[in-house]
């Protein structure tokens, strides 16, 4: 646009000047109008006008594009603290400086967290290996009603054995004992302990007694035989010593002594006798085993006072227990003891084992008295056979009598 200014201005400028200045005029022939040559004139004008335009708007970008990096270098600095390039360089580098710093001690971390849990498996395995290898107090318990069980089965027998003794004296009427010197002199006797010791109403009535006695028709009561898992005390194991002499042997036969023993009639008798007795001793051993069980025996312990309360039980007064109730409470403490069910739960595995040991050592114990028991028992059936065979025994027919030569 400015040089088309220009080209008008100066064809004014030429115009102005011949009429002022008086300039000769041109003469052609003809005049010429060059259509083309105006045609190519405006579209060279439309050409360099649009060329001016892209340039003036390239330009106008490149301002743009200069204040834009003005200002960003305005944001960067003043180069006060050295170039950009060199701040990016120390930039980067505290970068690189920082991840190798986080990188140890993301390992130093690491190494710790690895010492401490080394450490605390290490504890946490020793804690195992001493719960494996102490004794838990459950464990303790059942070691003592063990011993408290074993000891008080060794005082059973004893007992057992020791009324046995006296029972098979008195069945065989031996020197001393009620029928010694004849069946009336042991019907007396029995009449005079009953009366002494276990007198009731009906016997007061009688006369032959002041007052009925503390435990009246005691040796006829099957509860003194099986009272309870303990006997309260002396006078109670006395009255199942009594009943049992009640129920097997009331009286016993008079004995067979003197020329009654030394005739050919008496030694018959006496064979006759000795089988008789001998199957009353067995008899009176089974009744004589059921006492020695009951009878106090060994000292309860504190474990045991305490789980015969926690069932509503009552310790024995006499501060003994029998050798049935040692072997109660360590069958049922196992199944309804409280302390004993905790334990376990929370036990570690070799104290669950420990206790499963300490359970077979019991069922082995059991079951050897099961033996005895049983050998026993084959022993009554044995002479409960031989009796019926000797009682149901005739000869076919009658022999008549050897020749001795």
């Amino acid at each position: 646009m400015r040089r088309f200014s220009l080209y008008t201005s100066t064809a004014l400028g030429i115009g102005l000047g011949g009429v002022l200045f008086n300039a000769a005029p041109a003469y052609a022939d003809l005049p010429t109008i060059d259509f083309a040559a105006i045609q190519q004139a405006i579209q060279q004008n439309s050409t360099l006008s649009s060329v001016l335009s892209t340039i003036h708007t390239v330009s106008t970008t490149i301002n743009d594009v200069k204040t834009y990096a003005n200002n960003i270098l305005n944001s960067l600095g003043d180069n006060t603290f050295g170039t950009v390039q060199s701040l990016l360089q120390q930039g980067f580098t505290q970068n690189a400086n920082y991840s190798k710093a986080s990188i140890n001690a993301s390992q130093d971390i690491a190494d710790a967290s690895n010492v401490a849990m080394a450490g605390f498996q290490t504890q946490v395995r020793q804690v195992q290996i001493r719960d494996e290898h102490t004794v838990s107090p459950e464990a303790c318990h059942a070691l003592d009603g063990g011993v408290s069980t074993n000891a008080a089965g060794v005082q059973g027998f004893n007992v057992a054995w020791t009324i046995g003794r006296i029972h098979s004296a008195r069945g065989r009427a031996d020197l001393g004992m009620p029928s010694y010197f004849g069946e009336a002199q042991g019907v007396a006797s029995m009449s005079r302990q009953h009366v002494g010791r276990y007198c009731d109403q009906k016997d007061v009535d009688a006369g032959l007694c002041a007052t009925p006695a503390a435990a009246p028709n005691a040796d006829s009561d099957v509860g003194s035989l099986f009272n309870g898992g303990t006997y309260a005390d002396q006078a109670a194991v006395d009255a199942a010593k009594d009943y049992a002499t009640n129920l097997i042997q009331p009286v016993a036969p008079a004995a067979i002594r003197g020329a009654q023993l030394s005739s050919v009639e008496g030694q018959d008798a006496a064979v006759r006798r000795r089988s008789y007795d001998a199957r009353m001793s067995l008899a009176y051993s089974v009744v004589d085993e059921q006492i020695g069980m009951r009878a106090p025996s060994v000292p309860i312990t504190a474990e045991q006072t305490a789980y015969l309360t926690s069932v509503g039980l009552a310790a024995p007064a006499s501060g003994s227990i029998s050798w049935l109730t040692a072997l109660q409470i360590e069958a049922e403490r196992r199944a309804s003891g409280v302390s004993w069910a905790a334990t376990l739960q929370n036990a570690p595995p070799a104290t669950v084992s420990r206790e499963i040991a300490i359970e077979l050592a019991m069922t082995n114990f059991l079951l050897f008295q099961n033996l005895k028991q049983g050998q026993k028992q084959n022993a009554l059936l044995s002479t409960i056979l031989a009796e019926g065979v000797d009682r149901n025994f005739t000869p076919a027919a009658r022999l008549p009598i050897p020749n001795v030569n």
